[in-house]
């Protein structure tokens, strides 16, 4: 007998069963939800398209779409940089890095954004030194950005470490048997092999940058045309009782986030 055995198929009526169980559960968190979404902005598309173009509306998408990109700027080379030292490299504390890295997966953005306030707030232990040289982050676009490359961070990192494991290290040293030096063999053959897990980090990213936040609010205070971001600006509509700007902004992320795990799925499918 073999010491690993395969796991037996589920068949039958409990197959059946546990495949209606899922498909109920499904339904009831996330279909019909989305439905309901989208039904809402069937019976009032006018209301909904004057509503988006608004300009606090287009200010909100737009610093959305700026705070993504600086987002994945900064992941594509950080969590590049990452992956290849957590698996690479041989340095001490390459533990508690690793461990570090997990944090933002770990804690709520809402208490990230009150200890960023703590740091580098107004009133914080650094706010009054970046006040002197002219640079404000709390409640302020740069402070949106900060919230957000916190909860992105681990993303790309893990993606490339892992797909770093699974290539091993053979190409790597036969470069350097055949006189690369370590820079030309990181250029030439590492991170060309990157590029499928920079890809999915960079997926990863824009999903998670579009529909944060907890941070955001807390670091960026949601100030109508400077610091309101697609997010907020739902948060704030609903209270406002505003449903158009509320159902509209959810259709567009809803379609990006979409679009997104398509894209994801695609590309494991290809791999």
């Amino acid at each position: 007998m073999s010491a690993v055995m395969r796991a037996a198929p589920v068949r039958g009526p409990l197959a059946r069963g546990l495949l209606g169980l899922t498909w109920t559960w499904v339904f009831v968190v996330v279909l019909l939800p989305m439905l309901s979404l989208l039904w809402a902005g069937l019976r009032a598309p006018g209301p909904i398209a004057a509503a988006l173009i608004r300009p606090d509306v287009l200010h909100s998408l737009g610093l959305t779409l700026v705070i993504t990109l600086l987002t994945v700027a900064f992941t594509l080379v950080f969590g590049a940089a990452g992956g290849i030292v957590l698996v690479r490299g041989r340095l001490p504390g390459r533990r508690l890095l690793d461990a570090a890295i997990d944090l933002p997966l770990a804690v709520s953005p809402v208490m990230i954004g009150l200890a960023f306030l703590l740091l580098i707030g107004r009133q914080g232990l650094f706010g009054p030194a970046l006040s002197q040289l002219g640079v404000q982050v709390a409640f302020a676009p740069l402070g949106v950005l900060i919230g957000t490359l916190f909860v992105t961070l681990p993303l790309t990192v893990r993606e490339v470490a892992v797909l770093l494991e699974e290539l091993g290290t053979s190409e790597e040293e036969a470069a350097a048997t055949l006189g690369a030096s370590r820079w030309q063999t990181l250029w030439w053959v590492t991170l060309p092999n990157l590029r499928e897990a920079l890809v999915g980090g960079t997926l990863l990213t824009v999903a998670r940058s579009l529909g944060e936040f907890g941070a955001v609010l807390v670091l960026g205070g949601a100030i109508a045309m400077r610091t309101s971001t697609a997010t907020t600006s739902i948060h704030l509509a609903i209270e406002e009782r505003d449903l158009p700007v509320a159902t509209g902004l959810s259709l567009l992320l809803a379609a990006a986030s979409i679009t997104l795990v398509s894209a994801l799925r695609r590309r494991g499918g290809a791999a």
